[in-house]
C-alpha cells in the first residue's frame, strides 16, 4: 500500500525503494494506480504501465502534470537513505521527487482551481517506441488534452521551458581497398574524415533567444565507425554526429542545416526528435510562473515536453531535482526542495 497521507519527503523515501527500472514498473505501478483509485474524486483510467487521473469539474482549464515511473539500472544505490538535508538512491532527483510531488497533489487537492489531469508513466529511460506517454498519445490522445502541461523532470526548482531538439546523422567518407603494405593503391577512408572533423572544430553553435529564453545549440561529433582489418587500408569511414538544435527550428530545418555543414559528403538521418518552444506566453503558464517564481530558462536538452507540444499543449520542465546529479550512481535530492515544489504547486492549484 502507498500511502499518500504521508509527508512528502517520506514519500519519496518510499517510492524510490519500490525499484521500477525500465520495463519492470509493474510493481510501482499497480500501487500508484490502487492509491489513486482510493480517491473517489478521480477518474482513474490505465495503459500498460502508465496510469492517468483526472478531475472532471468542469473548470474553464485543464492542466496536465506528469511524471515517468521509471529510473536507469541500479548501481548499489538502494535502499534510499537520508544524510542531513539530501535524499540518496536511485530515481531520487531524476524523478521520484517530482513523482511523489504529483501524487500528493493528487492525493490532497480534490478541488483545485483548474481541472487537473495527473500522469504516471513507464519507460521514459530507454527507446522512444516504448515510452509510455508516446503510447497513450497515439492510443488515447483524449487522454492527454490539456491547455497547459508540467513535466516533473529535475530542474531544481527552476522553470526551464521548451526543449531543444535532436538528431543524429551518419557522415559517410568513401575511400579504395588495399594492403596496407602497398597503401599507395588505395584511399584512406579514416584519413579522408580529416575535413569533416575540421567543420566541426570550426563550427559555430547558435545561441538563439526563442520566446525570451536564451538556448545554446551544439554539433559535435558522437562517433566514428571504420576499419576492416588490420592490413587493409579502409575503404569507408562514418562519423556520426548530434545535433541539438533550438524550437526556433523544425526537425527539416535542421536536417538542412546539417546537410550544408557537410556539403559535399554523403549524410544519411538515422534518428531525431523535434524541439518545442518555451509555451510561457500562455496565460495558464503565467499564473504558473507567478507562483513558482524565479527567473525561467531554457532546457538544454531534450525532454518529454516535446511531445506535449506535438499534441498542441505548452509546456514546461520543473522538478526538484538537480539535472545534473540525473543517472549517477551517488543520486540524490534535496529534501527541502521536494518541500518547496509540494509548496509551489499547492499555490498555483488552490490560490
Amino acid at each position: 500500500m502507498l500511502d499518500l497521507t504521508q509527508d512528502v519527503r517520506t514519500l519519496t523515501a518510499a517510492i524510490v525503494d519500490i525499484e521500477s527500472v525500465s520495463g519492470n514498473e509493474k510493481a510501482l505501478a499497480d500501487l500508484v494506480e490502487q492509491a489513486l483509485g482510493a480517491l473517489p474524486y478521480l477518474k482513474v483510467d490505465r495503459s500498460g504501465e502508465t496510469l492517468v487521473a483526472r478531475t472532471e469539474l468542469g473548470r474553464g482549464e485543464r492542466v496536465l502534470i506528469a511524471g515517468h515511473l521509471d529510473t536507469v539500472p541500479v548501481a548499489a544505490n538502494l535502499p534510499s537513505r537520508v544524510e542531513g538535508d539530501l535524499l540518496y538512491g536511485c530515481g531520487t532527483t531524476d524523478m521520484k521527487a517530482g513523482v511523489a510531488v504529483a501524487l500528493k497533489l493528487a492525493a490532497t487537492v480534490p478541488a483545485p482551481n483548474r481541472d487537473v489531469t495527473y500522469v504516471f508513466y513507464d519507460c521514459e529511460e530507454i527507446e522512444a517506441e516504448r515510452n509510455g506517454l508516446t503510447r497513450v498519445a497515439r492510443e488515447h490522445p483524449d487522454w492527454l488534452a490539456a491547455d497547459f502541461a508540467v513535466l516533473m523532470e529535475p530542474t531544481d526548482g527552476v522553470i526551464e521551458g521548451g526543449c531543444q531538439g535532436t538528431l543524429r546523422a551518419e557522415i559517410t567518407v568513401a575511400g579504395k581497398r588495399a594492403h596496407s603494405a602497398r597503401s599507395w593503391f588505395g584511399v584512406n577512408a579514416i584519413h579522408g574524415i580529416e575535413p569533416v572533423l575540421a567543420r566541426l572544430n570550426a563550427y559555430e553553435a547558435r545561441q538563439p533567444v526563442v520566446d525570451g529564453l536564451a538556448y545554446h545549440e551544439g554539433l559535435n561529433a558522437v562517433g566514428v565507425r571504420g576499419g576492416v582489418a588490420g592490413n587493409v587500408i579502409p575503404d569507408e569511414c562514418v562519423v556520426t554526429v548530434n545535433y541539438r538544435f533550438a524550437p526556433d527550428l523544425s526537425i527539416e530545418e535542421a536536417q538542412e542545416h546539417v546537410r550544408e555543414v557537410f556539403d559535399g559528403f554523403e549524410v544519411e538521418f538515422t534518428d531525431g526528435a523535434p524541439a518545442a518552444r518555451p509555451g510561457l506566453t500562455h496565460p495558464v503558464a503565467a499564473a504558473f510562473t507567478a507562483a513558482v517564481g524565479g527567473t525561467p530558462r531554457a532546457k538544454l536538452g531534450w525532454t518529454d515536453v516535446a511531445r506535449f507540444s506535438t499534441l498542441g499543449v505548452p509546456a514546461v520542465n520543473y522538478g526538484p531535482g538537480d539535472p545534473n546529479l540525473a543517472h549517477q550512481q551517488g543520486e540524490y535530492v534535496s529534501l527541502t526542495k521536494i518541500v518547496q515544489s509540494e509548496r509551489a504547486l499547492l499555490d498555483w492549484l488552490t490560490k
